[in-house]
């Protein structure tokens, strides 16, 4: 599906291949979600939404383990997990989707047999390649809300484009050694800023750190997930207020959060005026990444 297409289709109303929503609920389905459903804010249409919903979570890492396993339990009808990575021994010091007996298999087959033991009602689509401009394409059209949890500005920029481009929310978080931020990008609406509005390009080579040269601490990347997958459960909810427009940093040594306004940028490439990326064509045959968190 090209880029034109999908828009054609958005246009249309057509949202992908959503769920149907049901306000028919199994026993078994009352008691699991109970707790939402007490919820004023959620109750049983809030819970209907949740399981029409269609998440794409890019990463099944340190923050796409946390991020998975709580969208599972929330009851999200359906999962979708990119990653073509193999699991290694030094990801299980964050990556808590993932078991020893499974080092070696696909991040993305390994963490849906997590999501699957932890709740069999929702549907997890596997797909073990790599997230380049045709994953892009193939693959975001068909979701809801989009998830980073990559460690690579090369993945970070092509989702912020595709995500603009395709009319995709896409929430954002970005963790290293003590710290975390976080952000849903929404710019295709017209009035909140897109990626290239906070990072215009990506840094140069080396300027930045990988986590494998400068660190983590595990907890980190889970607190910074579960942060993700409650702006994912508010956007689909429709409650509170989203991070769309901010930027949220903690500091974990000091304990402190923080929230920076974001502006749209009127000389943005990808969202300004006269913005010049009108497809992903600068992100073919792109070179691989290295790291992932």
């Amino acid at each position: 599906m090209t880029l034109s297409q999908a828009a054609s289709l958005r246009a249309k109303g057509h949202r992908g291949h959503i769920n149907e929503m049901s306000l028919s609920f199994s026993r078994a389905e009352l008691q699991r979600y109970s707790r939402h459903i007490l919820l004023r804010e959620v109750g049983a249409l809030g819970q209907a939404k949740l399981r029409a919903a269609r998440v794409l979570i890019v990463g099944a890492g340190g923050l796409g383990s946390p991020l998975a396993l709580y969208l599972s339990a929330a009851g999200i009808g359906t999962l979708g997990l990119v990653d073509h990575d193999a699991l290694e021994l030094s990801n299980l010091q964050r990556q808590v989707a993932h078991t020893t007996a499974r080092i070696g298999e696909n991040k993305a087959a390994s963490a849906a047999e997590a999501l699957r033991g932890l709740n069999p009602e929702v549907a997890v689509d596997i797909h073990a390649r790599r997230m380049d401009a045709a994953a892009a394409r193939d693959l975001i059209p068909h979701y809801d809300v989009i998830c980073d949890g990559t460690d690579n500005f090369e993945t970070r920029f092509l989702l912020g484009d595709a995500c603009h481009l395709l009319g995709k929310s896409l929430v954002s978080a970005a963790v290293l050694r003590f710290e975390g931020q976080l952000s849903v990008f929404h710019g295709h609406d017209g009035a909140n800023p897109c990626h290239r509005c906070l990072h215009p390009e990506p840094p140069p080579p080396g300027l930045v750190p990988s986590c494998s040269e400068a660190g983590v601490l595990g907890a980190v990347t889970g607190v910074m997930g579960t942060l993700q997958a409650t702006e994912v459960l508010k956007l689909i909810l429709g409650i509170g207020d989203p991070l769309i427009g901010k930027l949220l940093l903690w500091d974990a040594l000091d304990a402190r959060f923080r929230t920076v306004r974001l502006k749209r940028d009127p000389a943005c490439a990808l969202c300004g005026p006269e913005a010049i990326i009108r497809d992903l064509s600068a992100h073919e045959g792109a070179a691989e990444p290295v790291c992932r968190a």
